[in-house]
């Protein structure tokens, strides 16, 4: 199964990089996870809206009919780790590929957001994108380490 991370914003700093490489490194390769940058369309020039709407045009324009689609959201379901590990394990028994999406600075366009077949939440509180990219890969290797019975999670 490839899963993609699908965010809008700039070059991130060097241990974002770092931090999302070293965990999509340790995922097995039946289950590869890749992020996918797509440019913040300029606010200087468009209103919001449509510079939003750009963006979740160039979003969708990575999607594939098969994928399943997960919005992170503020707004979304906000779930245990045991309960991700179950949600990959569902996904993997579909054989569907999975896109995470990672809205810009004002968030995912309408359109992004009905696509999403789910919408997920990593916490309430509020993170700089980049970590964001960053603890969301950590949380799909755990989620693979729980699967497989792998010594990483010890909650």
């Amino acid at each position: 199964m490839k899963m993609r991370v699908i965010a809008v914003g700039q070059r991130p700093p060097a241990w974002v990089e770092a931090g999302f490489d070293d965990y999509a490194r340790r995922l097995p390769r039946e289950l590869s996870l890749r992020l996918i940058e797509i440019p913040v369309a300029s606010r200087r020039a468009l209103p919001v809206e449509r510079a939003r709407r750009q963006e979740g045009e160039r979003i969708c324009a990575e999607l594939t009919a098969r994928d399943w689609v997960i919005a992170l959201d503020v707004e979304g379901r906000v779930q245990s780790t045991a309960a991700l590990a179950n949600r990959l394990a569902h996904w993997l028994e579909q054989g569907r590929d999975v896109a995470f999406l990672i809205g810009g600075p004002d968030g995912l366009d309408p359109v992004c957001m009905a696509r999403a077949d789910e919408r997920l939440s990593l916490s309430a509180l509020t993170f700089p994108h980049g970590l964001v990219r960053v603890m969301l890969a950590e949380q799909v290797y755990r989620a693979w380490t729980i699967r497989s019975g792998h010594p990483y999670h010890r909650a």
